[in-house]
């Protein structure tokens, strides 16, 4: 059976998380928005009776629905034994998730202070003074807290001899943020080798050659989560 992916289908954001855990585990699916439109999407959530989505990403199969990034990643791990099996490491990377989501979050709100329902051109002298501190002080502290977690465990991954998703969430985390602010953390990134690395030993995964290569996996836009406005960025 494959599952029913819905997210928006012109941009990566939120959704390319799940993705990059479905591709990785070879997990079936269909992408939905892609496939039938965003119209198709919102007639979808708006069908919802029982355990409705607030937004997406969800999947959705057998009229059971299971939404937010990390809850999903959570849930496919568990059911697709995607992931390591003590109860330590299960907990363990459903924390690094959710912190993984919080960062996620800043990195919007960089762009969209005030409200997602103003252009940034409309918030633009906000986002001048949240970039600063996002640069200088949330950046830092957080992968000051993800190197941390990759160097508190044996073996090369975040739960120690096998990548999970938390692993390419964090790959993807890094990706997003050097598209948004390549010249901040071209400064910061040599202070953080443990994480620098496992960038690129995901980039490098046998199981996601095919997805990294293909026209499935979406480039980062000016529409998505992580955004690039040079005026934003400094060393």
């Amino acid at each position: 059976m494959a599952y029913d992916f819905w997210y928006w289908p012109t941009i990566a954001g939120r959704g390319e998380f799940v993705r990059l855990t479905l591709e990785a585990c070879g997990i079936a699916y269909r992408d939905r928005a892609r496939e039938d439109g965003a119209d198709a999407l919102m007639a979808d959530i708006a069908d919802h009776a029982r355990g409705p989505a607030f937004a997406p990403p969800y999947l959705g199969m057998d009229g059971i629905t299971v939404a937010q990034t990390a809850n999903i990643l959570f849930y496919l791990s568990e059911r697709h034994d995607c992931g390591p099996s003590g109860m330590k490491s299960r907990y363990w990377l459903a924390q690094l998730q959710l912190t993984i989501m919080d960062l996620v979050a800043e990195a919007h709100d960089v762009h969209h202070p005030i409200g997602v329902d103003l252009y940034y051109e409309d918030q633009k002298p906000e986002s001048l003074r949240r970039a600063h501190g996002f640069r200088h002080q949330r950046i830092p502290k957080f992968l000051d807290y993800f190197e941390y977690a990759l160097q508190s465990e044996a073996g090369d991954w975040l739960a120690g001899g096998r990548w999970s998703y938390a692993d390419l969430s964090l790959f993807h985390l890094v990706a997003g943020l050097r598209y948004s602010f390549p010249q901040r953390m071209a400064t910061l990134m040599p202070g953080y080798p443990e994480l620098d690395a496992l960038h690129d030993r995901v980039v490098a995964l046998p199981e996601l050659q095919d997805y990294l290569s293909s026209d499935r996996r979406l480039p980062f836009s000016q529409e998505d989560v992580f955004r690039h406005y040079p005026e934003l960025d400094a060393p």
